[in-house]
C-alpha cells in the first residue's frame, strides 16, 4: 500500500482536475468550485461545457465531450470539443464509445479520437477516457493503443458515472504500462482518501481527477 506521508499536499494538488460534472451544478456552483480550487491549489478545474465559459485566473479550465455516454456521433464530439476550446478551454476529456471497444471495433474507436483531435488540432491538451472499469485487460491496452496512434495526449480511467466503476491501481498501472510515458495517466472516479490517491499515483497516474479534493489533500502533510 502506497504511504501518503511520502507525498506533499502541494505535490498532489499540483496533478489535480477539482471536477464538477454533476447534471444539476449551477454557475454559483462553479465560482464556487473555482475559489476552491485556488485556495487548494490545485492544477485546474474540469466543468460541463455548457458552463463555459469560466473566469478562473491561474487556473487550467478543462471540459468533458461527449460525456458521460460516448454514444455520441463522432462529429458532434468534435464540434462540442471545438466550441468548447473556441469558450476558453484548455483541455477536453472526450469519452470513447466503449460499446465499440467492448466489441473489439477498435478502428472505430480510433476514428472517434481522430475525429476530435482534428477538431481541436494543437489549441487543448486531449484526454481520452476509456472507461476501464467496463473494459476487460486486452481491450484497456488496445485501446490506450489506439488514443496514442491518434494523437491522445492523456488516457483516463473514468467518467465516474458508469455502473461498472472508476479508478482502480490495477487499471492505471496496466495503463502506465502501455503507454510508457509518452501518454498521461489520468485517474478519475471514486476517488475519495488520500491513500487512494496515493496508490493511484504509485500506479503511474499523472493526474488526478476529484470531486472530494479538498477532503483527499487534507490526509497528505503540508
Amino acid at each position: 500500500m502506497a504511504d501518503s506521508a511520502s507525498l506533499s499536499r502541494a505535490e498532489v494538488a499540483a496533478v489535480i482536475d477539482h471536477t464538477l460534472l454533476a447534471p444539476d451544478a449551477t454557475p454559483a456552483e462553479v465560482a464556487a468550485l473555482v475559489d476552491e480550487a485556488r485556495a487548494l491549489g490545485v492544477y485546474a478545474i474540469c466543468v460541463s461545457p455548457s458552463m463555459l465559459p469560466v473566469r478562473a485566473p491561474g487556473l487550467v479550465v478543462a471540459t468533458v465531450a461527449g460525456f458521460p455516454s460516448g454514444k455520441h456521433h463522432s462529429l458532434v464530439k468534435g464540434a462540442e470539443a471545438r466550441l468548447a476550446v473556441d469558450q476558453g478551454a484548455a483541455e477536453v476529456d472526450m469519452v470513447i464509445d466503449v460499446g465499440a471497444a467492448l466489441d473489439g471495433e477498435f478502428n472505430a474507436v480510433l476514428a472517434d479520437i481522430v475525429t476530435v483531435r482534428e477538431a481541436v488540432g494543437d489549441r487543448a491538451v486531449l484526454k481520452v477516457i476509456i472507461e476501464s472499469a467496463a473494459l476487460p485487460d486486452e481491450a484497456i491496452v488496445e485501446v490506450c493503443r489506439v488514443a496514442e496512434r491518434a494523437g491522445a495526449d492523456f488516457v483516463k480511467t473514468s467518467t465516474g458515472f458508469h455502473p461498472a466503476g472508476g479508478a482502480s491501481v490495477h487499471a492505471v498501472r496496466l495503463m502506465a504500462e502501455t503507454v510508457g510515458g509518452r501518454l498521461g495517466i489520468k485517474a478519475s472516479g471514486g476517488i475519495r482518501t488520500a491513500e487512494a490517491a496515493a496508490e493511484l499515483i504509485a500506479a503511474g497516474a499523472t493526474r488526478l481527477g476529484l470531486s472530494k479534493s479538498r477532503a483527499v489533500l487534507e490526509g497528505f502533510p503540508a
